[in-house]
């Protein structure tokens, strides 16, 4: 009898379908790398809301290690007192009010970078205080002094702090526009905010624009200190210039008193979904903003919470022409209960409204012994508002610092790796750089499998490794057809690019891919090899970034699943029967490059190591100022690895996967670098596999 058509393709489905023996039927019918960014979501989603009950108590460590992650790490110059700021057309004292003078100032906080902003000074005597008042970022020095519109009388705490008797010091703050985000010299310009573009180029050097700007707050407090050691000294910042606040504060012990407004939040709710230059990497491992207070509270010193509006933040500037690029992030005001509950944690009061409310004013102003009045009374100022130059100035001088930095990075990492075992480097690029995951938790039993192509070389099976609880790894394993019985041979790992699926290397889809790829993967099978094409993460765009800023304040990043995943997979390969577990290597295309220096690197099981299309003097790609092909012009904010530029460049990567073979495929049609930034990097490795190592025949690079 005849079947029918439809009963014919059944068969003939599940006859495909068969898995690969040893393995369960494979049955899922979603797409496998979405579900695979959802499930790492899922992942990071409880890590972040479990944060709290991870972080050790504060104590002296926390604070060497906050300085660390927010980059408060270089020394600061020693000065007598600020600069006055004049021309011709302007003199310093730009305005007065009620008995206090107001000076336009600089003073240096780094070699080459300088803090700006204006000086109340009392007029009436000496001061009674001293203090740092810190706008919000959009707001300037002369909005906070009553010099210019835009800030209500009562919110104006530096003019009635100064009406007080306390010398008060406004320093500027980077503002969150976005127009000296470009390099016109080179033809580039972005949407980010001028507070990413500094980040994104700090960030890579192991530094942070809030680190800059704690320095200035820093170096105004070795200014007070030196002026007047008597005095206590206090700071009071709103919105972004709360962040800062709260930050120097928990560094400094001799900041005494301080007002945190409008920032303070139950932070790992938030800290993800906020613009990038507040991603501090690792920050939730060791504080939350409660224990930030807790430092900041140390030794009896004042700290008040003043729970009002933090100005709204939708997101970056619009996307525009020749402009775009910056990562989304927005901020807003959170529930009074959640800065409340909060606060709670470390005992610290909490008053509504502000900035700038009678209440908190009195606390500050009575904790540094001064006595309050005139509060709630608005006093005229009269002056210009006028500060030409100074937003590019200071924008100038945090690109030139991050760029020196990044100039000077390749004589701090030779600094870094001297006489240090590989193992010791090893174990601090895993942990420290890319983020360490736990053994996988799920037993290699549960791998499933399903036929899904098959050529006369080769049969390609779609696998799914389960690693930690609903996270996995999965791929495409390719065993060719003319393996004799008992017979072991060497596995490639063939990995895709941005965007890329393991599939794309078998049998590709559409044109681009096939000369993207040219079927890697399924010519090295034709050839007798077994192929494994695992799915990296990096897929779905927006979807696969946000778990860099999910990961990354708790000590995560999109290379701490990816490695997990390749361990996981190297286990499950060397169950193969068919599989000589000595002869696993690894090949990586573009963003599977990146995977070919990383992984390989940690994982000494794999024995060589091919990156293709990727290899560079990865540490100017990403922070470059100058050249048009750099990260700091695109959307890959994903690139970002915290204080990789003075640790580990490609050269020191490589250095790991040594003496393991080494190769470097250039491929000029991908747009990652020029010839001359891998023959730069690329020959340091070659030096080191020749004079050092096992010899040239180890280490290759191919045009």
């Amino acid at each position: 009898m005849r079947s029918s058509p439809l009963l014919a393709l059944l068969l003939a489905t599940a006859a495909f379908a068969q898995p690969l023996p040893g393995t369960k039927p494979l049955t899922r019918t979603g797409d496998l790398a979405m579900d695979m960014v959802a499930s790492i979501d899922h992942y990071l989603t409880a890590r972040l809301a479990s944060s709290a009950e991870r972080r050790p108590p504060v104590d002296a460590a926390s604070r060497q290690r906050l300085k660390h992650l927010i980059g408060v790490v270089d020394p600061r110059p020693s000065f007598d007192a600020p600069t006055l700021i004049a021309t011709l057309d302007q003199p310093a004292r730009v305005g007065a009010g009620k008995g206090f003078e107001i000076l336009a100032v600089r003073w240096p906080a780094l070699n080459g970078m300088e803090g700006e902003g204006l000086l109340l000074r009392p007029t009436n005597g000496q001061p009674k205080g001293h203090l740092v008042a810190l706008p919000d970022a959009d707001w300037t020095p002369e909005m906070l002094a009553g010099l210019a519109p835009g800030v209500s009388p009562q919110s104006q705490f530096a003019r009635i702090l100064a009406e007080n008797g306390c010398t008060v010091l406004v320093p500027f703050l980077l503002d969150r526009k976005d127009t000296l985000s470009a390099n016109p010299a080179i033809g580039k310009a972005t949407n980010q905010p001028h507070r990413e573009f500094v980040h994104r180029m700090a960030y890579e050097m192991g530094r942070h624009i809030i680190g800059y700007e704690v320095q200035k707050v820093l170096a105004a407090v070795d200014w007070f200190a030196k002026l007047d050691p008597a005095k206590p000294i206090g700071v009071y910042g709103y919105g972004e210039g709360g962040l800062i606040a709260l930050m120097s504060a928990a560094v400094d012990e001799r900041i005494r008193a301080a007002v945190v407004s409008g920032y303070f939040n139950r932070r790992e709710e938030v800290v993800w979904s906020e613009p990038i230059y507040r991603n501090v990497w690792s920050q939730l491992e060791t504080w939350g903003d409660a224990e930030l207070a807790a430092l900041a509270k140390t030794d009896g010193r004042f700290l008040l919470i003043e729970a009002g509006p933090h100005p709204t933040v939708d997101g970056p500037p619009p996307a525009r022409n020749n402009r775009r690029g910056a990562a989304p992030g927005r901020i807003v005001t959170p529930a009074i209960a959640t800065v409340r509950a909060e606060a709670k944690k470390a005992g610290v009061p909490v008053v509504e409204g502000g900035p700038g409310s009678v209440e908190a004013l009195r606390g500050l102003l009575e904790s540094l012994h001064v006595q309050a009045s005139d509060l709630a009374t608005a006093s005229p100022v009269n002056g210009n508002a006028n500060a030409p130059g100074r937003l590019e100035r200071q924008f100038r001088q945090m690109v030139d610092y991050s760029q020196t930095l990044m100039r000077d990075s390749q004589f701090r990492r030779a600094e870094f790796i001297a006489a240090k075992p590989a193992e010791q480097l090893r174990r601090t690029f895993w942990e420290e750089s890319q983020g360490r995951m736990p053994p996988a938790t799920e037993p290699l039993s549960g791998v499933e499998s399903r036929l899904w192509h098959e050529t006369k070389n080769f049969r390609a099976y779609q696998v799914v490794i389960p690693v930690w609880g609903q996270v996995y790894a999965s791929g495409v394993l390719l065993v060719p057809t003319n393996l004799q019985p008992a017979e072991r041979r060497p596995v490639v790992v063939a990995q895709h690019g941005l965007e890329g699926r393991p599939e794309q290397l078998v049998k590709p889809e559409d044109d681009r891919t096939r000369q993207v790829y040219k079927q890697f993967a399924a010519e090295l099978a034709d050839r007798g090899f077994i192929v494994f094409a695992p799915q990296n993460p990096y897929i779905g765009l927006d979807a696969f970034r946000v778990l860099m800023r999910k990961g990354n304040p708790v000590k995560r990043s999109l290379f701490s699943f990816i490695i997990g995943q390749h361990d996981r997979i190297l286990d499950w390969l060397e169950t193969l029967p068919f599989v000589d577990p000595k002869r696993i290597g690894f090949y990586g295309l573009s963003y599977g490059g990146k995977t070919a220096m990383r992984v390989p690197a940690v994982l000494p099981r794999y024995a060589l190591s091919i990156c293709s299309g990727d290899f560079n003097e990865w540490v100017w790609k990403v922070a470059s100022f100058d050249a048009p092909f750099s990260y700091m012009y695109t959307a890959e904010y994903d690139m970002l690895e915290f204080n990789l530029g003075p640790t580990f460049n490609y050269y020191e990567q490589a250095r790991l996967i040594a003496p393991r073979p080494f190769m470097v495929e250039r491929g000029h049609k991908d747009g990652v670098g020029i010839d001359e930034w891998v023959a730069h990097e690329y020959a340091k490795v070659r030096r080191y596999y020749v004079s050092e190592r096992l010899g040239r025949s180890h280490c290759h690079r191919v045009l």
